[in-house]
């Protein structure tokens, strides 16, 4: 049988336009009130604990000891050691670019 190319369903298109708008926000400012325009408070803690914990994760300190220093639930960060390994690799890309500003 033949693949077809994937055709993008409406979610991916949308993700794809906030992706886009959010790189040509041009200042951290612009971007934190995008945010927090577009997210309810619960969802800026939630993707504010698992950027804090990506360069514990990347830096290899074990998981309840970045819950210690945190308070990120364990899971939480077990989901962003998985991601950091197997995602998309926006948590690396995301490093990179912070590392090189420093």
């Amino acid at each position: 049988m033949k693949r077809r190319p994937h055709e993008p369903n409406e979610t991916e298109v949308a993700a794809s336009g906030l992706a886009e708008v959010l790189a040509r926000l041009d200042t951290p400012q612009a971007v934190a009130a995008f945010l927090e325009d577009l997210c309810t408070p619960a969802e800026l803690e939630a993707m504010a604990d698992r950027w804090r914990v990506v360069p514990l994760v990347a830096q290899g300190i074990p998981y309840r000891e970045i819950h210690e220093r945190t308070q990120v639930s364990v899971t939480t960060v077990g989901r962003v050691a998985r991601t950091l390994e197997r995602g998309a690799g926006g948590y690396a890309a995301a490093l990179q670019t912070v590392a090189q500003g420093a």
